[in-house]
């Protein structure tokens, strides 16, 4: 079956001048245990059928190719999936027809990081090719778990909240400390110069005789 695809791609290549495909994107970026979408359009004519459409999509790396997604005149060929990606790609029927392939692989691994190319076929208009990039890298949720750990341990953290109670502590018992002061004089003060009357008033009678 896939042998016939890449004849059938090979014959038509002839009459592949006005068939464009295109990638939405050049390359894409995900996380593993992620899900992604990647899209081709392609050049359709009004009485495009599904039956006519045909697509053979491969990823490369590392030497290597694996059969990602088989589509034979509209129908899809699951035995040709190699089984890295087996059960993990899905596709829009619906906007084929329209000049859109759209396949979204879901729990995405590391390995999975490659060139994407699909072949596209519509019989008696033309084929063409194109590829993306799709790097995949390993999940960072350690980071999200570090920050509180840290703030919570660092003895060095500031506590603004308790600091500024403290503060407010010390400026209170420093301003009473300063009033008690104030009248500790004032009330010494005021004995001393009644003292001073006391002994004016005392001596005042005797000078006088």
């Amino acid at each position: 079956m896939i042998f016939i695809m890449l004849l059938l791609l090979f014959l038509t290549s002839c009459v592949s001048g006005t068939f464009v495909v295109n990638v939405t994107q050049t390359s894409y970026q995900a996380e593993e245990n992620q899900n992604i979408t990647l899209e081709w359009t392609f050049s359709t004519r009004t009485d495009t059928s599904l039956r006519s459409i045909s697509t053979l999509c491969q990823m490369f790396t590392d030497g290597r190719s694996y059969f990602l997604f088989h589509l034979h005149q509209g129908i899809e060929s699951p035995e040709s999936q190699d089984p890295e990606f087996a059960g993990r790609v899905q596709w829009d029927k619906d906007v084929l027809t329209e000049g859109r392939l759209t396949l979204h692989v879901s729990r995405l691994r590391t390995n999975d990081s490659g060139f994407y190319e699909c072949d596209i076929l519509v019989r008696s208009y033309g084929s063409n090719s194109r590829r993306c990039w799709l790097n995949v890298t390993a999940a960072t949720h350690w980071n999200k778990l570090e920050t509180p750990n840290v703030r919570r341990n660092n003895p060095e953290t500031p506590n603004t909240g308790r600091r500024g109670r403290i503060g407010l502590y010390l400026a209170f018992a420093l301003v009473s400390i300063l009033l008690a002061l104030c009248g500790y004089v004032l009330l010494n003060f005021k004995r001393q110069a009644a003292s001073e009357e006391v002994s004016d008033s005392a001596s005042g009678p005797t000078e006088a005789l």
